[in-house]
């Protein structure tokens, strides 16, 4: 096990999500499935943990009940290649899900994620403040970003 794994939280839908965030991003896939016994707290048979890997990212899942939600204080940042990527992963982790602004979504299960383009933390803090400052007010209405956009307020600044 990685010496850290984000440990997912879910009400009865931790083997959804697992199969749903593994077809989700390349080379993932679920490692393996707990089941409660007779002795609970979960119906016996049902699912108690899913151990999951996305793209060699170690996490758990576990059915733990409704006793707590997802919150957008904790995301998953995904570092996109290029525009390309960028769409796609926003188009997936969206579907049920809801966006929100500069790069930010929630899945269906309540699960906050930032799809965001490679480097992004150099156009945003880069050299040049006035261009990085260009580039951050052309961010803060988008929801999903566009690469194009941010870089070009970032050369024309």
């Amino acid at each position: 096990m990685a010496r850290i794994t984000p440990f997912l939280w879910f009400d009865r839908q931790a083997e959804e999500a697992a199969d749903f965030y593994v077809s989700v991003f390349p080379n993932s896939r679920i490692k393996a499935v707990t089941r409660y016994g007779e002795a609970g707290p979960g119906p016996a048979g049902t699912v108690m943990t899913v151990e999951f890997e996305l793209d060699g990212q170690l996490f758990l899942a576990l059915n733990g009940g409704p006793v707590y939600r997802f919150n957008q204080a904790i995301s998953f940042v995904v570092s996109c290649r290029d525009q390309g990527e960028i769409d796609a992963f926003w188009d997936r982790l969206t579907e049920g899900g809801k966006e929100i602004q500069c790069g930010w979504l929630t899945d269906k299960f309540g699960v906050t994620w930032q799809v965001v383009p490679e480097g992004i933390a150099e156009l945003f803090g880069g050299r040049d403040p006035k261009k990085s400052a260009a580039a951050v007010r052309a961010m803060l209405p988008m929801k999903k970003l566009d690469v194009a956009t941010l870089q070009k307020a970032y050369d024309e600044a």
